[in-house]
């Protein structure tokens, strides 16, 4: 068996313990064995044909996690994408990457019941998937990472989180993001389960999806901030089971985990961008002081993976000082897809030691723990001076009076760059205080000009805020 990819690990475990649960839904338990027939059985469809990469566009459930393996198996690489993706958005991709078989729920259709064993062919240094996100260019670019990459971060994930047989893992994220990925093979390739919800659980009430937790005795919930920040809102929802909360992908504040920090929880702030499988970096917050504005550390490097705040010369600075966060090791993926113009971030030095400038500042303090800052590019110029939108930002999440608030930079048709703060107000919540409390913390030019009132923070599928969905303060005509 290999010990260096994805399915060589997954085998392992199904020899360790075929009859051990794997993927749990409402109405199916799934064995590691039975996954294993499954994934044999899918790729008995397509096995002896030649893919470099096969999409994948199916719903969440079991059938999906053994078609992601059987890709793997088949030594390609898989392309995910959410089937309520628009169409136009996922024929780009699979044409970018020249994908001519994709796997739909359809596909997997009529499996053959007992399905002979076919050969692994994946490799360590071979592809395992593509994850399009955002690019500069207005199209999305591939992100590519190989099987040896996610072996490492599933061995990371163990040593840290201490998951193993017995525990349960919430599956909740889409699968184009890396928070899946986290999800799913630092699950199974450690042994553990892995909770998946109907399509109507996940997109319904919190109470809805604490309960089904609680049902599946799911011991760790892994998402973006803001779902953990619905969960601090109403921590009795909170199923005992749970031991285990970690948050990616964004900022986590302080009083995001308020409540949960009562409850006995471990709770991390990870760091990493998808180009370098996941994350980079853990901090166990729970336990730990936030920083003055508000925000935790990102902590230390993950097993196999080192992290080194450069200059634009790739000179490490001193500690304490700021510069940019490079990310080395086992997690630093293949490249972009097609070679796009980001492709520059991936920079490799005269003596072949490779490196992801992942466009993030920050500093490293003494004990070796890191600070994220901001990213180097976010800067504005208000009435001369220079404003970083996500300092007023932290400030501003500091204010008891409102739940949550982001603030955003626009353009007036002079050119002028002026601040708008969204926030979702407190009963009582006061905004003659709240500039009066701002002013007592930040200069006035750092004082946003205008403030909206929100029932709720608009986020995209991915959990980011969505920019789209932000109603616009015009100033002086159109906005750029």
């Amino acid at each position: 068996m290999k010990k260096d990819t994805i399915y060589g690990v997954f085998k392992q475990r199904v020899t360790q313990n075929p009859n051990g649960p794997v993927v749990l839904q409402d109405d199916t338990t799934i064995t590691f064995s039975q996954l294993d027939k499954t994934v044999d059985a899918i790729l008995a469809k397509f096995q002896g044909e030649r893919h470099e990469f096969i999409g994948i566009v199916m719903r969440h459930g079991y059938l999906q996690v053994a078609a992601m393996l059987a890709v793997l198996k088949s030594g390609a690489a898989y392309i995910p994408a959410e089937p309520s993706l628009p169409s136009d958005r996922i024929n780009y991709m699979m044409r970018n990457a020249g994908v001519n078989l994709v796997i739909d729920d359809d596909f997997c259709k009529d499996l053959m019941p007992d399905p002979p064993e076919f050969p692994d062919k994946s490799e360590p240094n071979g592809l395992a998937y593509v994850l399009y996100t955002s690019g500069t260019t207005g199209k999305p670019k591939g992100v590519m990472i190989e099987n040896h990459s996610v072996v490492n971060y599933a061995e990371a994930f163990k040593e840290e989180m201490k998951i193993g047989s017995g525990d349960v893992m919430l599956q909740y994220s889409i699968c184009s993001f890396d928070i899946f990925v986290e999800e799913v093979f630092a699950t199974i390739l450690n042994g553990a389960a892995l909770a998946i919800p109907s399509y109507e659980v996940h997109n319904g009430s919190l109470e809805g999806l604490m309960d089904f937790c609680r049902r599946h005795n799911v011991t760790i919930l892994d998402g973006f901030p803001y779902l953990v920040a619905d969960v601090n809102h109403k921590p009795e929802l909170l199923p005992p089971s749970v031991n285990l909360i970690i948050s990616g992908g964004d900022v986590v504040r302080d009083n995001y985990i308020s409540n949960l920090k009562k409850a006995n929880v471990r709770i991390y702030n990870t760091y990493g961008p998808s180009e370098t499988c996941v994350c980079s970096n853990y901090f166990r917050i729970d336990n730990a002081e936030a920083l003055s504005d508000g925000t935790f550390l990102i902590g230390k490097p993950v097993k196999g993976v080192d992290v080194k705040i450069l200059n634009e010369k790739f000179e490490e600075v001193p500690l304490g000082e700021t510069g940019e966060l490079c990310i080395f090791g086992e997690g630093v993926g293949r490249g972009y897809l097609g070679n796009p113009p980001e492709q520059v971030n991936y920079v490799t030095l005269p003596d072949g030691t490779r490196f992801y400038r992942s466009g993030d500042l920050g500093y490293q303090l003494a004990d070796g723990n890191m600070a994220f800052l901001h990213r180097r590019d976010d800067q504005v110029m208000i009435l001369g001076r220079r404003v970083e939108p996500e300092e007023v930002e932290n400030v501003l999440n500091e204010y008891t009076d409102i739940d949550r608030g982001i603030v955003r930079a626009f353009k007036d048709e002079a050119g002028l760059h002026y601040l708008v703060a969204y926030i979702v107000p407190e009963v009582g919540f006061s905004l003659t205080s709240l500039k009066e409390w701002l002013k007592s913390k930040l200069a006035d030019f750092m004082v946003p000009e205008f403030f909206v009132a929100l029932h709720k923070i608009p986020v995209t599928d991915r959990g980011k805020v969505d920019m789209d969905q932000l109603p616009v303060v015009l100033k002086e005509g159109e906005y750029k």
